[in-house]
This record gives C-alpha cells, structure tokens and sequence, in this order.
C-alpha cells in the first residue's frame, strides 16, 4: 500500500521592521563610506598612518554593513525564487568571503607601509589631521544611534510559503521508509543580522579612538613613531577581522557543521525514543542564522515522523527531513544494507 499526504503550507515568519533596517543600514553605509573616502584621502595628504589605518578599517566595516543590509535586499526580491532551494541565507556569506580577501590584501599593505614610516618617519600635519579622525568617531556615534533607531521593531508577520512537503510511504518489505520534509521558520526574535551591523560600527569607533590617541601623543610628545604604531596596531585588527569574515563566511558556504555539541544533542534526543538508532545525521547552516538537519533512523516499532519530529521542536530547525525504516530483525542497532535515500553534504 503506498499513500501520499499532499504538499501543506507552512508558516513563514518575516519581521515586520526588515524595511526600516535595511533603510538604516544604507543610511549608515553612506556614511560611513564617505567619512572612508575622507580619512583615506586626508591620510595620504597628511602623512598619517594612523588616519590612513583608521580609514582602512572603517572600509571592513563599510563591506560588513552593505553586506548586511544587501542580505536585507535579497531576501526581499528573491524570496520566492523557485532557483534557491534553502532562499538567499547564503548571499552574504558569498560576499563575505571575497570581501575577507580584499581585506587581508589593505591589512598587509598598511601594516607594511607603517613598518616603512617607522624606519624612515615622515612629517604629519596634525593640524588637518586630527580634526578629520575626530569627524571619524563622530560618524561612528551616528552611526550606532542610526542602527539603533531602524531597528526597535522586533515582531513577526505570518506568511503562507508553500515549501512544507509530507511524504508517508508504506512498501511491502522488510525495511518501511516514511519521508518528512519539515520547514519550521518559526525562529526567536531576536535580528542577528542587524546586531552583527552594530558590533561593526562599535569595532570602527574603537579604531578610531586609538588614531585619535596616537596623534594627539605625537603633537603633544613629539612621538613621530606613535602614528606608525597605531598604523600597525590599525592593519592588524583589519587582518584579524578580515580572517574572521573568511573562517565564518567559509564554513557557511562549506557546509561546515555549525556546532559538534549541536549534532551530538540531537542524535541522542532522536536515540532517547523506543530503540531508535540515528543511521545518518546532517546539520548544516543555510546562512542568517538558520540551520537544516536530514537524518536517517532505523527503529522495530517505529512512529510516524511526525512524532520524531517534534521532539526536536526546541532546536529551533528551519528545515527538517527525517526519514524511518523499520527493521524487523532483532539486531536493530546495526546499520541496514540499504543506503540512505536523503545524502546531504555537511
């Protein structure tokens, strides 16, 4: 006997205030990349590695930023597109990682051009220069109470999306297979994507902070060097961040399980019911802080998918296939000959 359940829609949550983020960010963007164009221009004018560093920087945070509010954009324009078999979560990890790259390539130019300031020291006007890095922190605030007043509204809307598939198939043999495809987007409230732009404009602020300090000890001290410094100090946070953009943005598009602790709780969550025993486990992210999962389990009494499903509701999902067999030989906890109809790339 073999029945099938047709297609069901499910439930959608999209927050109500995406526009009113995305509008911030690009708000924000511009900002900031004008003040970039500034301090770069005013840096090179200056002699000032400390405000050519600063400008630098503030370049990662403006790729970050237009990064962020282009996951905004595309989400909107692409949510439906027949194409994206997981949506566009893993738009901002594809730019991400060539952004990485940019940035590794500006933090080895300007740690290497202050090595060379440090060995042959250069005049700075600290009269043009230091008001410019002040401007930099100012736009930084702005920035922050930007992002902060575009991105108050946390509620969600429902919508009708229909991806939910729920497939029952019952075959005369020794091992009965059910297929559940689950999508569950019912995710907590809290907008990862717009806090992540926040943190960037607050790492800017600090960098700017230190080429402030580091000019002000050379006008006042005479320390030529401490503008060379901080230039160094400035093209290795860049080095650092842009690192930790290519490891992140990498392991999302590489299918990199997002947490062992993750895969492991869930295999014994689904092992925890009857004599379940997982086959297959799959756990991967699909990119704003959503994950998937495609297991496989063998059982002697199995339940219908529905009732495995539910007990990995608390795991918070967006996507779920599960598929049972049933075995009717007492050695359950062995691996069935058969292979898994559900493969995905972890």
């Amino acid at each position: 006997m073999h029945t099938r359940t047709l297609p069901a829609p499910c439930t959608v949550r999209r927050p109500v205030g995406a526009q009113r983020k995305e509008r911030g960010l690009r708000l924000v963007v511009g900002l900031t990349a004008a003040t970039m164009v500034i301090e770069i221009v005013v840096g090179y004018a200056t002699g000032s590695m400390a405000l050519l560093a600063d400008g630098w920087h503030m370049a990662t945070h403006v790729a970050a930023l237009g990064l962020a509010a282009l996951a905004y954009a595309a989400a909107r324009r692409y949510a439906d597109h027949h194409a994206l078999a997981f949506g566009t979560g893993k738009v901002r990890a594809l730019a991400g990682f060539a952004s990485a790259v940019a940035l590794a390539l500006v933090a080895v130019a300007t740690v290497g051009e202050s090595i060379a300031r440090l060995a042959a020291p250069h005049a700075i006007d600290y009269a043009r220069s230091l008001p410019v890095a002040v401007i930099g922190l100012v736009v930084n605030l702005a920035s922050v109470a930007l992002l902060h007043a575009h991105g108050d509204d946390e509620h969600a809307r429902d919508e009708r999306d229909g991806q939910d598939h729920d497939h029952d198939d019952d075959h005369d043999h020794d091992h009965d297979r059910d297929h559940d495809h689950d999508h569950d987007h019912d995710h907590h409230g809290h907008d990862h994507n717009h806090r992540a732009a926040a943190a960037h404009v607050v790492a800017d602020a600090f960098t700017s902070v230190l080429a402030i300090v580091a000019l002000v000890v050379g006008r006042e001290l005479g320390w030529v060097w401490a503008d060379a410094v901080s230039g160094v100090v400035g093209g290795c946070l860049i080095l650092v961040w842009g690192q930790a953009l290519a490891r992140a943005a990498g392991a999302e598009l590489l299918d990199v399980v997002p947490s062992t602790a993750l895969a492991r709780d869930l295999r014994a969550t689904l092992e925890a019911v009857d004599d379940v025993r997982v086959r297959d486990l799959h756990v991967w992210s699909i990119g704003g802080g959503r994950r998937c999962c495609v297991v496989s389990l063998v059982s002697a009494v199995p339940r219908e998918p529905a009732a495995y499903r539910a007990t990995l509701r608390r795991f918070r999902l967006d996507h779920v296939t599960i598929e049972v067999e049933r075995c009717h030989h007492a050695a359950a906890d062995a691996a069935p000959a058969h292979p898994t109809s559900a493969s995905t790339p972890s």
